[in-house]
Protein backbone atom coordinates (compact mmCIF):
# COMPACT_ATOMS: atom_id res chain seq x y z
CA UNK A 1 0.00 0.00 0.00
CA UNK A 2 2.85 2.41 0.77
CA UNK A 3 4.37 1.86 -2.64
CA UNK A 4 1.09 2.68 -4.39
CA UNK A 5 0.66 5.86 -2.32
CA UNK A 6 4.26 6.90 -2.99
CA UNK A 7 3.85 6.28 -6.71
CA UNK A 8 0.62 8.27 -6.88
CA UNK A 9 2.13 11.09 -4.81
CA UNK A 10 5.27 11.20 -6.98
CA UNK A 11 3.36 11.30 -10.25
CA UNK A 12 0.93 13.86 -8.86
CA UNK A 13 3.77 16.12 -7.71
CA UNK A 14 5.62 15.60 -10.99
CA UNK A 15 2.49 16.53 -12.97
CA UNK A 16 1.98 19.59 -10.73
CA UNK A 17 5.58 20.71 -11.27
CA UNK A 18 5.71 20.13 -15.02
CA UNK A 19 2.17 21.44 -15.57
CA UNK A 20 2.91 24.59 -13.59
CA UNK A 21 6.13 25.10 -15.53
CA UNK A 22 4.38 24.68 -18.88
CA UNK A 23 1.67 27.13 -17.83
CA UNK A 24 4.36 29.67 -16.83
CA UNK A 25 5.67 29.56 -20.38
CA UNK A 26 2.34 29.52 -22.21
CA UNK A 27 0.22 32.02 -20.26
CA UNK A 28 0.26 35.53 -21.75
CA UNK A 29 -0.55 37.34 -18.48
CA UNK A 30 2.66 37.83 -16.49
CA UNK A 31 0.86 37.94 -13.13
CA UNK A 32 -0.79 34.56 -13.76
CA UNK A 33 2.57 33.20 -14.92
CA UNK A 34 4.04 34.22 -11.56
CA UNK A 35 1.21 32.40 -9.75
CA UNK A 36 1.86 29.26 -11.81
CA UNK A 37 5.55 29.59 -10.96
CA UNK A 38 4.58 29.40 -7.27
CA UNK A 39 2.61 26.24 -8.06
CA UNK A 40 5.64 24.73 -9.77
CA UNK A 41 7.89 25.64 -6.83
CA UNK A 42 5.46 23.93 -4.44
CA UNK A 43 5.59 20.77 -6.57
CA UNK A 44 9.38 20.77 -6.37
CA UNK A 45 9.18 21.17 -2.58
CA UNK A 46 6.87 18.16 -2.44
CA UNK A 47 9.36 16.13 -4.46
CA UNK A 48 12.08 17.11 -1.99
CA UNK A 49 9.91 15.82 0.86
CA UNK A 50 9.51 12.51 -0.97
CA UNK A 51 13.30 12.29 -1.25
CA UNK A 52 13.62 12.77 2.54
CA UNK A 53 15.33 16.11 1.97
CA UNK A 54 13.22 18.05 4.44
CA UNK A 55 15.69 20.90 4.74
CA UNK A 56 15.69 21.48 0.99
CA UNK A 57 11.88 21.39 0.98
CA UNK A 58 11.69 24.03 3.70
CA UNK A 59 14.29 26.19 1.95
CA UNK A 60 12.38 25.78 -1.32
CA UNK A 61 9.19 27.00 0.32
CA UNK A 62 10.77 29.81 2.33
CA UNK A 63 13.09 31.20 -0.32
CA UNK A 64 11.48 30.40 -3.66
CA UNK A 65 7.78 30.25 -2.85
CA UNK A 66 7.97 32.92 -0.16
CA UNK A 67 10.62 35.41 -1.16
CA UNK A 68 11.38 35.07 -4.86
CA UNK A 69 7.77 34.66 -5.93
CA UNK A 70 6.62 37.63 -3.84
CA UNK A 71 9.46 39.68 -5.34
CA UNK A 72 8.39 38.69 -8.86
CA UNK A 73 4.74 39.49 -8.11
CA UNK A 74 5.73 42.90 -6.68
CA UNK A 75 7.82 43.60 -9.78
CA UNK A 76 4.89 42.66 -12.00
CA UNK A 77 2.51 44.84 -10.02
CA UNK A 78 4.88 47.83 -10.19
CA UNK A 79 5.51 47.46 -13.93
CA UNK A 80 3.39 49.38 -16.37
CA UNK A 81 1.77 47.75 -19.41
CA UNK A 82 1.93 44.24 -17.94
CA UNK A 83 -1.39 43.30 -19.50
CA UNK A 84 0.09 43.33 -23.01
CA UNK A 85 2.34 40.33 -22.36
CA UNK A 86 5.46 39.47 -24.31
CA UNK A 87 5.74 40.53 -27.90
CA UNK A 88 7.27 38.33 -30.59
CA UNK A 89 10.91 39.07 -31.33
CA UNK A 90 13.63 37.72 -33.56
CA UNK A 91 15.27 36.04 -30.54
CA UNK A 92 12.43 33.51 -30.04
CA UNK A 93 13.57 30.97 -32.70
CA UNK A 94 17.12 31.02 -31.31
CA UNK A 95 15.81 30.61 -27.75
CA UNK A 96 13.62 27.69 -28.83
CA UNK A 97 16.57 26.05 -30.59
CA UNK A 98 18.75 26.51 -27.53
CA UNK A 99 16.06 25.11 -25.24
CA UNK A 100 15.59 22.01 -27.41
CA UNK A 101 19.38 21.54 -27.54
CA UNK A 102 19.70 21.74 -23.74
CA UNK A 103 16.77 19.34 -23.34
CA UNK A 104 18.44 16.89 -25.74
CA UNK A 105 21.73 17.10 -23.85
CA UNK A 106 19.96 16.50 -20.53
CA UNK A 107 18.09 13.48 -21.88
CA UNK A 108 21.31 12.12 -23.37
CA UNK A 109 23.15 12.58 -20.04
CA UNK A 110 20.33 10.92 -18.09
CA UNK A 111 20.23 7.93 -20.43
CA UNK A 112 24.01 7.50 -20.44
CA UNK A 113 24.51 7.94 -16.67
CA UNK A 114 25.23 4.95 -14.47
CA UNK A 115 22.59 5.18 -11.75
CA UNK A 116 23.74 3.35 -8.66
CA UNK A 117 22.20 3.18 -5.23
CA UNK A 118 24.25 3.77 -2.10
CA UNK A 119 25.46 0.56 -0.46
CA UNK A 120 23.87 -0.65 2.78
CA UNK A 121 27.03 0.04 4.81
CA UNK A 122 28.42 3.52 4.26
CA UNK A 123 31.84 4.68 5.41
CA UNK A 124 31.63 6.34 8.84
CA UNK A 125 32.28 9.95 7.71
CA UNK A 126 29.68 9.69 4.94
CA UNK A 127 27.09 8.05 7.18
CA UNK A 128 27.67 10.73 9.80
CA UNK A 129 27.21 13.49 7.22
CA UNK A 130 23.93 12.04 5.93
CA UNK A 131 22.25 11.80 9.33
CA UNK A 132 20.21 14.75 10.65
CA UNK A 133 21.54 17.33 8.24
CA UNK A 134 18.74 19.79 8.93
CA UNK A 135 19.51 19.78 12.65
CA UNK A 136 23.18 20.37 11.99
CA UNK A 137 22.50 23.16 9.50
CA UNK A 138 20.07 24.83 11.90
CA UNK A 139 22.63 24.68 14.71
CA UNK A 140 25.29 26.16 12.43
CA UNK A 141 22.97 29.01 11.39
CA UNK A 142 22.07 30.03 14.92
CA UNK A 143 25.43 29.33 16.54
CA UNK A 144 28.47 29.60 14.27
CA UNK A 145 27.14 31.63 11.34
CA UNK A 146 24.56 33.83 13.07
CA UNK A 147 26.33 37.09 12.17
CA UNK A 148 26.54 36.43 8.38
CA UNK A 149 22.94 35.16 8.47
CA UNK A 150 21.72 38.36 10.12
CA UNK A 151 23.82 40.56 7.81
CA UNK A 152 22.28 38.83 4.77
CA UNK A 153 18.83 39.55 6.20
CA UNK A 154 19.69 43.22 6.70
CA UNK A 155 21.07 43.52 3.15
CA UNK A 156 17.86 42.04 1.75
CA UNK A 157 15.77 44.39 3.89
CA UNK A 158 17.82 47.38 2.67
CA UNK A 159 17.29 46.25 -0.95
CA UNK A 160 13.51 46.05 -0.49
CA UNK A 161 13.36 49.46 1.23
CA UNK A 162 15.52 50.98 -1.52
CA UNK A 163 13.29 49.53 -4.25
CA UNK A 164 10.19 50.88 -2.56
CA UNK A 165 11.80 54.31 -2.14
CA UNK A 166 12.73 54.40 -5.84
CA UNK A 167 9.21 53.45 -6.88
CA UNK A 168 7.64 56.03 -4.57
CA UNK A 169 10.02 58.72 -5.85
CA UNK A 170 9.21 57.84 -9.47
CA UNK A 171 5.46 57.93 -8.79
CA UNK A 172 5.77 61.34 -7.10
CA UNK A 173 7.70 62.70 -10.09
CA UNK A 174 5.03 61.42 -12.50
CA UNK A 175 2.25 63.05 -10.45
CA UNK A 176 4.03 66.41 -10.11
Amino acid sequence: MDTLFEDVAFWGLAALTVGGSLLVVHVRDVFRAAIFLVLSFLGVAGLYVMLSAEFLAVVQILIYVGAISVLIIFAVMLTRDVSHGNRSTLVQPAALTMGVTVLGLLVWAIVRAEWTVLPEELPAPLAEALVDTSGRLGALLVRDFVLPFEIAGLVLLAAVIGALALVRQRDQQNEG
